[in-house]
């Protein structure tokens, strides 16, 4: 007689295992590709490399045990760089607020108080706004 853990243990078809090993190699590649295609993309202008390189370390991190490791100890060293990556991972993700709060960031690491201006065109976006639908 075959015991109820041995049972559970055995429910597993080798076929479905295969299945979700080479569905998880399939995604670390892609995420590869996808970050090989973001650093071809980076010279040209604009910020377009950049998020696609995140795309990718995004598709890396869903597939890999050893990049959830280091993400995890990238948490705990550097809290403020990943939360942006951990906001977007989530399932229905805010892309607005996160672009918006790494521009203010941006702003603020390269440009002094006096020439900040994120804040002060939100700010007159927002009475322009409120004048409109008054």
């Amino acid at each position: 007689m075959i015991s109820a853990p041995a049972l559970v243990l055995s429910s597993a078809s080798p076929r479905s295992r295969k299945l979700r090993v080479l569905k998880r190699w399939a995604l670390m590649a892609g995420g590869l590709f996808v970050v090989l295609l973001g650093i071809l993309i980076a010279p040209l202008p604009g910020p377009g490399g950049v998020p696609v390189i995140a795309v990718g370390l995004m598709l890396i991190l869903k597939s890999s045990f050893w990049a959830k490791r280091q993400f995890i100890r990238a948490q705990y060293a550097r809290p403020k760089w990943v939360y942006p990556f951990r906001r977007l991972m989530r399932k229905k993700p805010e892309f607005a607020p996160v672009f918006w709060q790494q521009a203010l960031r941006a702003e603020k690491v390269i440009l002094t108080r006096r020439r900040r201006g994120l804040i002060r065109l939100r700010k007159g976006l927002r009475r322009y706004i409120r004048k409109l639908f008054r």
